[in-house]
């Protein structure tokens, strides 16, 4: 059977059983369309006028103007030879739901931006090239790009996709809140224990009773259980990780994992956590407003939050369940998949040279200190532009030391699975069934595995 077929009917297949993905991984590696590998630079000399390269992604705001600054830049450099159309598709859920949609009506765009969870389905639909595959063919110094952000989309020990916007989790502090209530905010939390100690001290009460200000609070987001998980260094699914075969179940009903939801709950139970639901706006309000001391969130945050609140910010890395754990932060965000089927050789390298171009040290380093996301090149760190944004907001000194001090391992690589938002979703339900005391951790986590069993078996069936 033909690959792009091939990937047609695994979109149907997906469709069928109703596997869409709604939610921040794979065995063997990606192959690229009829086994051709990567076009090298002699299809754009070969192209008759201009290649266009359009280009899906779900950037909106701030993190918009500076991608079209910087497709502006790529276009402006390239001009009568390749032209980039950035086209927005709405959010994260929304692209790949248009993606599925596209591989079915082979009219699939030459470039997409996928988040992290959707990996697994990427990879799985045969749809793209591999960026291994351009990476030898040019030998493209892949050890520039961070060695924990290059784990997260590889497969079979090669790149599926090139890292784009990377996030990483951080522990946010209200360090005006720890000075009132006598604590050191130098002297940071080491693990969930800890943490909760501070929170009981943080929180605050009025001569009413009423609750003021919270020691800890966050949205309920299963991206932070499995932050929980890798930095315990514990398996969130099985083979690996899904990276030394397709993962056949998943792993979060853990002794870890149980610690931490129970942990969770149990402060929002006595009063020293907020529970402001699912949604992460209002979990950053909160922070913002004063009204949380300590809350999890990602590093894109930051730069927001210094500039909100009316307080001073501080960061500290992202706990870990028990302060011996050897683990470390897996990354979030999304990544850059070039399409193959349907798309000539010429538009496939175009796209090639983009995805170089936004990988590169210097237009990192815009992107990073435009946006707050993690530069994915090491070296846009020592651009200067990134070392004066750095100065400014040296809060996000403590994600660089967070990164570089975890060894990539498949824990800390994050799960590939397919099914891997709804998994997400899952361990958010048994985290509101553990608050409303419905059920113990334990229960509403092994509940949520064998509920979420048919799916992963209907997945893997589906893409065999």
């Amino acid at each position: 059977m033909g690959k792009q077929l091939w990937g047609v009917r695994v979109a149907a297949a997906l469709v069928a059983a109703g596997l869409t993905l709604t939610a921040c991984t794979s065995s063997g590696t990606p192959a690229g369309p009829s086994g051709s590998g990567a076009p090298g630079a002699q299809a754009l000399d070969n192209a008759k006028g201009v290649t266009t390269v359009n280009f899906w992604h779900s950037m909106t705001g701030q993190n918009a103007t500076t991608l079209t600054a910087l497709v502006d830049a790529f276009n402006a450099a390239h001009q009568g030879k390749i032209v980039v159309k950035p086209l927005f598709q709405g959010t994260y859920d929304d692209v790949i739901a248009k993606y599925k949609a596209s591989v079915q009506q082979k009219g699939t765009p030459s470039l997409v931006q996928v988040y992290d969870i959707g990996t697994r389905f990427m990879i799985d639909s045969k749809q793209t090239v591999p960026a291994q595959a351009f990476v030898d063919r040019d030998n493209y110094p892949l050890a520039d790009i961070e060695p924990n952000i290059r784990n997260y989309y590889s497969a079979g020990g090669k790149l599926a996709s090139m890292p784009f916007n990377s996030s990483m989790p951080l522990l946010y502090l209200n360090t005006d809140a720890f000075k009132e209530a006598g604590l050191d905010p130098a002297k940071q939390p080491q693990d969930l224990a800890e943490l909760g100690d501070m929170a009981k001290k943080l929180t605050k009460k009025d001569a009413g009773g009423q609750t003021t200000r919270y020691g800890f609070g966050a949205a309920i987001y299963g991206w932070f259980v499995e932050e929980l998980l890798a930095e315990s260094g514990t398996l969130y699914c099985d083979q690996g990780n899904g990276r030394t075969g397709n993962a056949g179940k998943v792993l979060f009903d853990s002794a870890q994992g149980a610690q931490a939801v129970q942990w969770w709950a149990d402060l929002v139970k006595g009063g020293y956590a907020a529970n402001t639901g699912r949604v992460p706006a209002d979990a950053q309000a909160a922070f913002k407003a004063g009204k949380v001391a300590m809350h999890l969130e990602s590093t894109g945050v930051l730069r927001g939050y210094t500039e909100a609140a009316k307080f001073t910010v501080g960061t500290a890395p992202f706990p870990k369940i028990n302060a011996t754990d050897q683990g470390g932060p897996a990354i979030g965000g999304a990544s850059l998949w070039i399409d193959g089927p349907g798309h000539s050789d010429a538009e496939q390298r175009a796209s090639w040279e983009f995805v170089k171009f936004l990988s590169a040290p210097e237009q990192q380093a815009v992107w990073h200190t435009g946006t707050g996301y993690f530069p994915v090149n090491r070296k846009a760190l020592d651009d200067p532009r990134d070392k004066a944004w750095l100065a400014r907001y040296p809060q996000f000194q403590t994600a660089i030391d967070e990164l570089h001090a975890t060894n990539p391992t498949p824990a800390t690589a994050g799960c590939l699975l397919g099914v891997m938002p709804q998994a997400r979703k899952g361990v958010e339900t048994a985290i509101e069934q553990t608050i409303s005391g419905s059920k113990t951790a334990q229960q509403a986590l092994s509940d949520a595995v064998k509920q979420l069993q048919p799916a992963i078996d209907s997945y893997n069936s589906a893409v065999g």
